[in-house]
């Protein structure tokens, strides 16, 4: 992949038993393609340190293997039950860790934010957002099971609602100046004032 030409992102939808992994190329006129999309599984009869060391070495081979730019994890959510969050939480952790010993960024996104980006309703249910990542990546298939259309979306939420690098919202980052910014960054930043000024 060439930078100037898209924004890779890695989308996790973190969990202790599914971990939904996806990774998107997005053009700079938002035009997306799929570039690899999984689940890792544990089960609960696992303890927990040998459960958290396979999302740990799974996370470690697709950062290895797809080199994003960015990557993006659903942000954990206090209405779930204790258990839910706990679990979620410790996953999200190992993948923010995993990234963070490479220098890659990481963006934490709502479910309301991502389910907005990509169907244009924060109310969506798991259908909706699987039928229109179905259709943004133009696939023959749905990807199975949600937690895998789940981290899909959320690399296409991310590279949509204005955060690649160099932008303003950027990973939470001030605002770039232009002069610090590669070529890469300054095309991105261009099509998302274009994309703003269409809608």
């Amino acid at each position: 992949m060439t930078a100037s030409a898209s924004l890779r992102v890695l989308g996790v939808d973190p969990g202790l038993t599914r971990c939904g992994l996806g990774v998107v190329d997005v053009a700079k006129d938002r035009r997306a393609s799929l570039v690899g999309v999984g689940v890792v599984g544990t089960s609960a009869d696992q303890p927990l340190d040998a459960r958290l060391l396979v999302i740990a070495t799974a996370i470690d081979e697709w950062l290895d293997r797809y080199e994003p730019e960015v990557v993006a994890v659903e942000r954990v959510f206090s209405q779930l039950n204790v258990s839910t969050v706990m679990g979620v939480a410790q996953a999200s952790g190992v993948v923010i860790a995993a990234a963070a010993r490479r220098g890659i960024p990481v963006a934490l996104h709502t479910p309301s934010e991502v389910k907005a980006a990509v169907t244009g309703s924060g109310r969506a249910d798991k259908d909706a957002v699987t039928r229109m990542v179905t259709k943004i990546l133009r696939l023959d298939a749905s990807p199975r099971p949600a937690d895998a259309a789940d981290a899909l979306a959320l690399a296409l939420a991310h590279a949509w609602r204005g955060a690649a690098p160099g932008s303003p919202s950027a990973v939470g980052r001030t605002t770039t100046s232009a002069s610090a910014m590669t070529e890469a960054q300054r095309v991105w930043v261009e099509a998302e004032s274009k994309a703003r000024r269409k809608r």
